[in-house]
């Protein structure tokens, strides 16, 4: 005998009528899941919080297209304050992730890179996870793959569609 585990909707001894919308949101919650997972295990390899993965991630992209992060840009890009990003970027800075610069364009001005250990260390971690997740992705046929876009751009819609209604009612209280 053997067992089998049912992801539908149907009862057993219905004919199965395919993959429902909560079957779809399911798979979502679970990818969301196990996403976070990842981003966790990321951090605790690098031995850094969830900000300061970020913070990397921003210092990382923006030096790999000759772009320049000064702490100002961090916290936007962050959506921090002033006083946590100084907060993170001088744990960053203690532990040997992030270096600061004067900036040659203004005296007061400081810029933030990552150290070269962090930055290997984080785009190891970080493309792999992509590398993966682009191996599976390069195989699904092209149609499907603009289904799966439209989909997942209507779902950041509707998710902000939320934020924007709590907002509201924030205001409203």
């Amino acid at each position: 005998m053997t067992t089998e585990v049912m992801t539908g909707t149907a009862g057993f001894w219905y004919e199965d009528s395919g993959v429902s919308a909560v079957d779809v949101l399911n798979a979502l919650r679970r990818y969301r899941t196990a996403e976070s997972a990842a981003q966790r295990r990321a951090r605790e390899a690098l031995g850094i919080g969830e900000n300061a993965l970020l913070a990397l991630r921003v210092l990382i992209d923006a030096e790999h297209a000759g772009r320049t992060v000064n702490a100002k840009e961090l916290a936007e890009r962050l959506e921090i304050t002033a006083a946590s990003t100084s907060a993170l970027v001088d744990r960053l800075v203690r532990s040997g992730h992030v270096e600061r610069h004067a900036d040659p364009n203004d005296r007061r001005g400081v810029i933030l890179t990552a150290t070269g250990t962090a930055m290997r260390q984080a785009l190891r971690v970080i493309e792999d996870l992509d590398a993966r997740a682009m191996h599976v992705t390069e195989h699904l046929p092209a149609d499907e793959m603009a289904v799966v876009v439209d989909f997942l751009d209507e779902m950041v819609r509707v998710v902000d569609d939320v934020d924007s209604g709590a907002d509201e009612f924030r205001r409203r209280a």
